[in-house]
């Protein structure tokens, strides 16, 4: 297990439900390593934006790619301040009223700005196999002219919040007489039986 995280208060650090809160870097790598997908939000000429991504994570930083043609990729290229977010849905918790249903979840959120990789094989390959374990090796790399239109990020995760969801349904006084089940309902994501796809070589 590695050195507690360390939140800045005002920023990372959980205000509403801080027991939820987790210090460990080994829960944090843990959280990326079973995502797939972040959301990447950024403020542009005064208007927020929220990006999805593929993403993989190297060490203490994640990694993500665009294209050189996105207005909102090379806005974060620049340096400009940003959100990346994971979240990992585990189960729906059923209470016996609506305040009280909740949901099992673990969630990432780290603050930053992004530096450009020059050196973009080996962060795709990242990339690549944090998505799909093995398949780097049998496809075909990018081509030069792919790499130049490829905007590679990466955002250390130096201010990270980590927060993890699991307890049972709470209940209240005001529950009394209302008779219905209770309980979780577990969430999990599964890849299901791949579809080949034929295609002509153009």
């Amino acid at each position: 297990m590695g050195a507690p995280l360390a939140p800045e208060p005002g920023r990372t650090r959980v205000r509403r439900l801080p027991e939820l809160q987790v210090d460990d870097p080994a829960v944090l790598h843990g959280i990326l390593d079973a995502g797939t997908v972040a959301q990447v939000a950024i403020v542009h000429d005064g208007q927020p934006y929220a990006i999805p991504v593929a993403y993989g994570r190297s060490g203490s930083s994640v990694l993500f790619h665009g294209s050189t043609g996105s207005r909102l990729f090379r806005t974060l290229a620049a340096g400009s301040p940003c959100c990346f977010s994971v979240t990992l849905l585990d189960g729906l918790v059923l209470a016996r009223s609506a305040f009280e249903t909740s949901m099992h979840y673990r969630s990432v959120m780290a603050l930053g700005a992004c530096t450009v990789v020059e050196d973009k094989l080996p962060a795709l390959h990242i990339i690549s196999e944090h998505i799909t374990p093995g398949r780097w090796a049998v496809v075909r790399p990018p081509s030069r002219k792919e790499l130049a239109a490829t905007l590679v990020l990466a955002l250390p995760l130096t201010e990270v919040s980590v927060k993890v969801s699991d307890g049972p349904p709470s209940t209240s006084p005001e529950d009394a007489g209302f008779d219905v089940w209770t309980g979780v309902v577990p969430f999990r994501v599964e890849r299901g039986e791949p579809i080949e796809c034929e295609e002509e070589l153009s």
